[in-house]
């Protein structure tokens, strides 16, 4: 009797990968395995049938040769079988997908993530900027190309696992898998390390890389460099980069979110008569007029003059936090006018200075109390 598509046994489509694969075969060999089916022959025949399909399909090399020659492109013998050691297989996957175990054919490690504190000007944040970095990493060994083994030699494959990179230990209806003590779970050993790497195919290296720093970034904001971090184990993918910002403190102005603010320093006759002073923006100058009698804490807002975040459409606000300066280092003449002045002003009353009167009243009326 001719054999069925391999790919139609456990339901699934011709380009279906490997994590759907396994499941399907989950579900089968749950189904129709024979200790759940005692003496149901064609159950039998289902779940041996399934377990073949399953290793011919997540096998690289034996799918490859499946997907162009069909049944003739594999050796049936090989993938065949049967028992209760097919059920352990889809029990040890579920395991290993829980408690991290892989087997030999995908001991292959994604490599870690890294992350690199960088710190830029108020500037750079506002308007981006490209900047260069150098950071520490572990990239793959050229000499051996990261299989570890010294070049003209090759790994081989470890005689405890047979390669898989794990050992199974039986326990009563369950199997359950360790990491091969003597591969360290690699499925391969190496008798000749590389001289260079010493055997783990990759090397420290120091790198070199060009960081776009974007438009709006604010401090804590991160930046994801895909691919530039540690190099993976056993041609497995090398991990990310994560650029994390931090802004250094700016002589003039302090971000808040998308808005800038900053203190004016203004004099006292400034303040008393008004006039216009100039302020600075990150685009260049501005100009303010300020009232007359303009007190300390009051604040002008410059709008579009802050910064346009990174997620935002449009420019945050420049706020001008006066500050009114008391003049020091007075000449005789200047302390004989302001002397003057202050008779002046107590002559006429309080009208001078209404919060001074206000807050006098309030005093006489808490210590009255």
């Amino acid at each position: 009797m001719s054999k069925r598509d391999y790919y139609e046994v456990l339901g699934v489509s011709r380009d279906a990968d490997e994590n759907t694969i396994k499941k399907a075969y989950r579900r089968l060999a749950m189904k129709y395995h024979p200790d759940r089916n005692a003496g149901d022959v064609k159950s039998e025949e289902m779940f041996k049938e399934a377990k073949e399909a399953y290793e011919v399909l997540t096998d690289a090399n034996k799918r490859a040769a499946y997907d162009q020659f069909g049944h003739a492109g594999v050796n049936a013998s090989a993938a065949g079988g049967g028992g209760a050691q097919g059920f352990s297989d889809a029990f040890s996957d579920i395991f290993g997908d829980i408690f991290g175990t892989r087997s030999g054919r995908s001991s292959m490690h994604r490599g870690s993530d890294l992350r690199y504190n960088l710190e830029i000007s108020l500037e750079q944040a506002a308007h981006g900027a490209e900047t260069k970095i150098r950071i520490p990493t572990m990239e793959q060994c050229e000499t051996c190309h990261g299989d570890g083994a010294k070049p003209g030699t090759s790994p081989k494959t470890c005689s405890t696992c047979n390669g898989h990179g794990q050992v199974r230990m039986q326990q009563g209806f369950f199997s359950i898998q360790q990491t091969c003590p003597k591969c360290q779970g690699s499925g391969k050993i190496i008798t000749h390390p590389c001289p260079t790497c010493h055997g783990v195919g990759r090397v420290k290296q120091q790198k070199t890389l060009t960081v776009k720093i974007p438009v709006g970034v604010d401090d804590g904001d991160r930046i994801r460099i895909s691919g530039e971090g540690e190099a993976g184990l056993n041609g497995g993918p090398p991990g990310d980069l994560y650029v994390v910002i931090h802004l250094s403190a700016h002589p003039v102005f302090r971000r808040e979110g998308d808005h800038l603010h900053c203190e004016i320093p203004i004099s006292f006759t400034v303040a008393a008569l008004g006039g216009e002073i100039e302020v600075p923006t990150l685009e260049g100058h501005a100009k303010i007029k300020v009232p007359a009698e303009t007190q300390t804490g009051k604040v002008f807002r410059l709008r579009g003059k802050g910064i346009k975040g990174v997620r935002s459409h449009d420019k945050g606000d420049l706020l001008c936090h006066v500050i009114v300066e008391t003049p020091v280092k007075l000449t005789a003449r200047q302390k004989e006018l302001l002397e003057e002045l202050e008779a002046i002003s107590l002559k006429d009353g309080p009208r001078h200075s209404p919060r001074a009167k206000s807050w006098m009243d309030k005093a006489r009326e808490f210590f009255s109390e």
